[in-house]
């Protein structure tokens, strides 16, 4: 159980995130396809994190259903993930606006100006991915109100810099707005460090997965508390003409007939039998649909497991409750650590 100094210390490192999230601790809920709905979001929130609804491919229709529904699960700020490729961005972003969301998180690439604009104009707080500091400066200067930076030990899509060389980059070089890490965390000693460093607060995904509140399959949840770290590997790309954008998942029978499928279609395209349009969209297509398999339907063996390489720390379903106190606890017993080694020198 923390003391009562390390927490008041804890508060201090974290008050810039806990003020922006308006959350009794700056630990933001990764947003997972399928994962992040309206239950373990809300039992994010309740429990003193800060909740993230995954969009996904949502209609605008579906997106204010589950937004009202998380609501009436919470009175606690919760936040949606937006995918700035899907075709109704801006009505999504009208829909949040509608709903009284405090605060829209914009993924998957450089969101345009126009719609952070329309963000903050309807007095949202807008939240983006960023994967450099330049990147990030130019997202500062177009409005962003904060910025998340997320390494490549994370689950699902992911780039090619790991959490740690990425907080190096960017945490001493942006000030202006809070800046919260991602990636690869999955205890609160992590978390610590990356406060110290400058961090407002941290996110995170695979470590709730397993949360007695997550929807997602018995059979999902067991392949988790199975694996370890080195079991969450980046999809393999055969090709340079093909480019597969790398996601993070655990090894299963799926991925290695994603590799046959490759050499399939890239045989048939250097025998003239596809163009390379209709070869890339073959290739593109073997993992539709394949995340709902795994995380709703149990199907483990042919899904896609999106999981984080820090999976090897989820030992057992727990209460989303019990594991942000878990974090907690492990931050500020790091934190009265330090201060008996120093009394002790």
């Amino acid at each position: 159980m923390a003391h009562s100094e390390d927490l008041e210390q804890l508060d201090r490192l974290w008050r810039r995130g806990r003020t922006f999230l308006g959350a009794r601790y700056a630990i933001m809920g990764g947003a997972m396809t399928w994962v992040s709905e309206r239950n373990l979001v809300a039992a994010i929130s309740n429990g003193g994190g800060f909740g993230v609804i995954a969009s996904g491919s949502m209609s605008p229709d579906i997106l204010a259903a589950e937004i009202a529904a998380t609501a009436a699960l919470t009175d606690k700020p919760f936040g949606v993930n937006l995918i700035i490729m899907h075709p109704e961005l801006e009505q999504l972003v009208d829909v949040c606006l509608a709903q009284g969301v405090g605060h829209i998180v914009l993924a998957g690439g450089l969101p345009p100006s126009s719609i952070i604009r329309r963000i903050k104009d309807g007095g949202v707080k807008a939240m983006c991915f960023v994967p450099s500091m330049m990147v990030g400066r130019k997202l500062v200067r177009t409005g962003a109100d904060a910025l998340i930076i997320e390494g490549m030990e994370a689950g699902g899509h992911i780039g090619p810099v790991a959490t740690s060389v990425l907080a190096q980059e960017v945490l001493p070089a942006i000030r202006d707005v809070p800046v919260f890490v991602a990636g690869g965390i999955g205890r609160g000693e992590a978390i610590l460090s990356y406060l110290e460093m400058g961090a407002s607060g941290c996110q995170l995904g695979t470590r709730f997965v397993c949360a007695t509140e997550s929807i997602a399959h018995p059979r999902f949840k067991q392949a988790f508390i199975r694996a370890d770290a080195r079991d969450a590997v980046p999809s393999i790309q055969l090709d340079p003409r093909f480019p597969v954008i790398p996601v993070r998942a655990l090894a299963n029978q799926a991925t290695d007939l994603f590799l046959e499928k490759q050499r399939t279609v890239i045989e048939r395209f250097n025998q003239g039998e596809l163009s390379q349009r209709a070869a890339q969209l073959e290739i593109e297509h073997f993992w539709a649909g394949a995340l709902r398999r795994a995380v709703v339907e149990g199907d483990v063996e042919g899904g896609s497991l999106m999981a984080g390489q820090s999976v090897g720390l989820v030992t057992q379903e727990q209460s989303t409750a019990a594991i942000l106190a878990e974090l907690v606890d492990q931050a500020t017993a790091s934190l009265a650590g330090r201060v008996r080694r120093e009394a002790a020198s």
